[in-house]
């Protein structure tokens, strides 16, 4: 039976649900909502469409700014029933097909993830003596080429004639909808997607292979990220060739600003970490960005308390909720939450100090608008008081609850 054939029967749905329940990044609004698109079968003219032989509506392009750039990164989403199927069947897919991947591959994977990643190189016996080099894919998921995405998907699912039928469909509509007008583009797998997520994971499978057997030489892809590690230059320098064969191959291209070789001994980044002799950390580039998230805030909630009349508190109250919610607890299904990304695997609470310090001045100064010394006039009683909660005492008690029996 096609996995397609699955995602119309209720008890596929449910048993998604249940699983969802225990996912750390859905929020009550999301679980309410799907369970209510369950309960009511809400998903099954979508489904009925698309077992008929039908197709998904034009998906909605979407240009992001990037923070600190100019160039904007482009999304595509389709119609929330559509989407939510999707949800389903990516969930269906990365566990059905999960034994095509290597274990170098750690992206959007069950029991994978950026922590065994991290956790596969820090714990590599002598990793500070190795060469590393990493690279970012440019525009990888809107850049794969669909003819050579169709050509694997045609003998992953030769035993799915209609699921390979779909995904043709899918990926070779040529049309999306920006604004009121509706273009022909070239589009990939069309990030933001659910079903994106496979694809992506399946187009470089024949790269991630070539490094399964290698002693000499430690390999981690997440996504459009790779890192690898070598004893010596040349082994480093082999493997570098063998990568930009893959992706040349493959029509993609290396986005040179976040190329980095790396000697032994130095510090090293990825995935949002850093490196050196022994201590694990949150990178300096994913410091800056958190900062830069905050600093923009505390403008925008200064404009916002001057405009509208209202007193310092509610400014600083709706600061600590919005990075609370970034930090601990997001709503957000597209933000990862953060405390969860480095709290299991940083052994240090260096960044976290800075962060601490950073996010205090930003409170200050959204009360006070000012950066001389009548900043201090707003306690650090008062921000607590309001539930500003501190990233190092939140992180120790992460510890201690790990640590209980």
């Amino acid at each position: 039976m096609s996995i397609l054939h699955r995602i119309a029967q209720k008890e596929t749905w449910e048993a998604f649900y249940e699983c969802k329940l225990n996912d750390a990044h859905l929020s009550l609004t999301e679980s309410l909502e799907l369970k209510r698109f369950i309960e009511k079968e809400l998903y099954r003219p979508t489904v009925d469409r698309v077992l008929a032989g039908g197709s998904f509506s034009v998906p909605v392009k979407k240009e992001i700014s990037k923070i600190g750039k100019q160039k904007k990164r482009v999304v595509y989403t389709f119609k929330r029933n559509e989407n939510l199927i999707l949800k389903l069947l990516t969930h269906l897919l990365v566990r059905e097909y999960d034994y095509l991947f290597s274990p170098n591959l750690y992206s959007f994977r069950v029991n994978s993830g950026v922590k065994k990643a991290i956790r596969k190189i820090t714990r590599t016996h002598g990793i500070d003596n190795y060469y590393s080099y990493k690279i970012d894919i440019s525009n990888y998921f809107n850049s794969i080429d669909i003819e050579h995405m169709l050509d694997i998907l045609k003998d992953v699912f030769a035993n799915d004639k209609e699921l390979y039928a779909f995904s043709q469909e899918l990926l070779c509509n040529p049309y999306v909808k920006t604004g009121k007008n509706i273009i022909e583009e070239k589009k990939g797998v069309m990030a933001g997607t659910p079903i994106a997520v496979f694809f992506s994971n399946l187009y470089l499978t024949e790269l991630d292979r070539c490094f399964d057997n290698r002693d000499d030489i430690i390999y981690c892809r997440y996504s459009d990220d790779i890192i690898v590690f070598a004893r010596n230059r040349e082994t480093l320098e082999e493997a570098k060739a063998i990568i930009f064969k893959h992706i040349h191959n493959k029509g993609l291209t290396v986005n040179r600003e976040k190329e980095v070789t790396t000697l032994p001994g130095e510090e090293w980044t990825f995935l949002g970490f850093s490196y050196h002799n022994g201590i694990i950390d949150v990178s300096h580039i994913s410091k800056e960005k958190l900062k830069g998230k905050m600093r923009r805030k505390a403008r925008t909630l200064i404009r916002w308390k001057n405009r509208k009349g209202k007193e310092d508190n509610m400014a600083v109250r709706a600061f600590i909720k919005r990075f609370n919610k970034k930090l601990y607890d997001s709503d957000d299904p597209n933000e990862t939450n953060w405390s969860r990304w480095y709290f299991p695997l940083i052994n240090t609470d260096k960044s976290l100090k800075e962060l601490d310090a950073y996010m205090q001045e930003c409170l200050r100064y959204t009360a006070s608008e000012t950066h001389t010394k009548a900043r201090f006039n707003y306690r650090y009683a008062q921000m607590k008081a309001l539930g500003y909660r501190s990233l190092v005492n939140e992180w120790y008690k992460w510890i201690k609850n790990e640590a209980k029996p």
